[in-house]
């Protein structure tokens, strides 16, 4: 098992990067590959993940991030690339609050996680996220959504932009008090295209 790797990131693709270390060459899957530079010296904190067919290593910047990948990885029904999805959705705060107040709702909103599975992580880890619960702040327009906005927040998703960035506009959109979908719509756009 590795705990860490520091080298050179030589190769930066879609799920991946790889990373030379003294002459060796890893394939590390990352949340976000793109968070790193070509011929960088870096640090990657590492877990190793064994199955019949496959040996893989995961990587994060952080080894809180690492800590949270452990701990879904713990839930029935998920996977490192349904984990892995989740960190990259950029909402760990949202995903810790959602989780520790028991809306599972919230957490439908990250790729590749249905109701059943929601409801599956919140029934396995609320209360089992003290440490990374420490330092969120109370989330409540975040976690109470109107239908409206929810379903606005849909729409921009569905038009091409990344969950990343609408949830980014969510506090935003959710400050204008109760709107309709469309006029949610409207304001997100402008938001998202500035």
């Amino acid at each position: 098992m590795y705990d860490f790797l520091t080298g050179i990131i030589k190769t930066i693709a879609a799920g991946y990067v790889g990373i030379d270390v003294n002459g060796i060459g890893f394939r590390v899957f990352t949340p976000n590959p793109y968070e790193y530079n070509q011929n960088d010296q870096t640090t990657i904190f590492t877990e190793q993940i064994v199955r019949d067919n496959q040996i893989s290593l995961y990587g994060f910047k952080t080894v809180k991030e690492r800590n949270l990948f452990q701990k879904l990885l713990n839930v029935s029904g998920i996977g490192p690339k349904s984990a892995l999805a989740i960190i990259a959705g950029g909402d760990r705060d949202g995903l810790i609050a959602a989780v520790e107040n028991g809306k599972p709702k919230y957490l439908t909103k990250f790729p590749g996680i249905g109701n059943k599975t929601a409801q599956q992580i919140v029934l396995d880890l609320k209360g089992k996220l003290g440490d990374f619960s420490k330092n969120i702040a109370p989330m409540k327009n975040l976690l109470e959504n109107s239908a409206e906005l929810d379903d606005a927040l849909a729409a921009l998703v569905a038009l091409g932009f990344s969950s990343k960035e609408v949830n980014k506009i969510n506090p935003k959109l959710a400050s204008l008090g109760e709107l309709t979908t469309d006029a949610y719509i409207q304001k997100g756009l402008k938001l998202l295209t500035k």
